[in-house]
């Protein structure tokens, strides 16, 4: 639902809310529309003596299999783990282990309502966000992927390039300000701790 930014940070206070960037292509808009519709939804619903709290959620990752992690594990190992387009969007992200403490939290949390950023604290470039996955996985280079060549595999999935190529510099203000401990607030520690969970699922099995 945040603008396309590479400049600063997206918090629940004093971030843009996208639609109208000059910079986006026209077609990202449609993902924005959508999650102010749901917003205005819930917002609308008359629920008096109901505690109202809107999730905007980054790309939650796990190392189940079928996943996003997955998906860019498959790509590291195969060589093509390099940056998306110029690989200066920024990319939200948040371990599932803090998705669910951070909901849980906000359950227990009387005093919290509106908007919550669910978010690592640590957004980063697509360009380093991708390096630190392969140094994790052992993969010394990966091939980048240009714009068109994101644009091919987009219609091959019959998906949008803008989940890759949308600059999401999203962080929890909210969470962090009410007391909020995030377990992985970084990139690095999150795609360590993973690896580990992926090996000994596969030694048990």
């Amino acid at each position: 639902i945040y603008a396309h930014r590479y400049d600063a940070a997206n918090d629940e206070w004093s971030g843009a809310l996208g639609g109208k960037e000059s910079n986006a292509p026209s077609s990202w808009r449609f993902s924005i529309e959508v999650a102010r519709a749901w917003e205005r939804a819930f917002d609308d619903a008359v629920k008096t003596a109901t505690r109202k709290v809107t999730l905007r959620s980054a790309m939650t990752l796990s190392p189940d299999a079928g996943g996003v992690f997955d998906t860019l594990i498959g790509l590291v190992r195969r060589g093509l783990g390099g940056s998306a387009g110029n690989g200066r969007q920024f990319m939200s992200w948040i371990h599932y282990e803090d998705f669910v403490a951070a909901v849980q939290w906000l359950i227990e949390r009387h005093d919290v309502d509106g908007v919550v950023n669910i978010a690592s604290p640590n957004p980063l470039p697509n360009a380093e966000f991708m390096r630190v996955l392969r140094e994790a996985y052992g993969v010394p280079f990966g091939l980048p992927a240009s714009d068109w060549m994101l644009e091919i595999g987009a219609a091959f999935m019959r998906t949008e390039t803008e989940l890759v190529l949308k600059s999401r510099r999203v962080v929890p203000a909210r969470l962090l300000e009410n007391g909020f401990t995030f377990k992985f607030s970084s990139w690095d520690k999150a795609a360590a701790e993973w690896k580990r969970s992926r090996q000994i699922r596969r030694s048990a099995a």
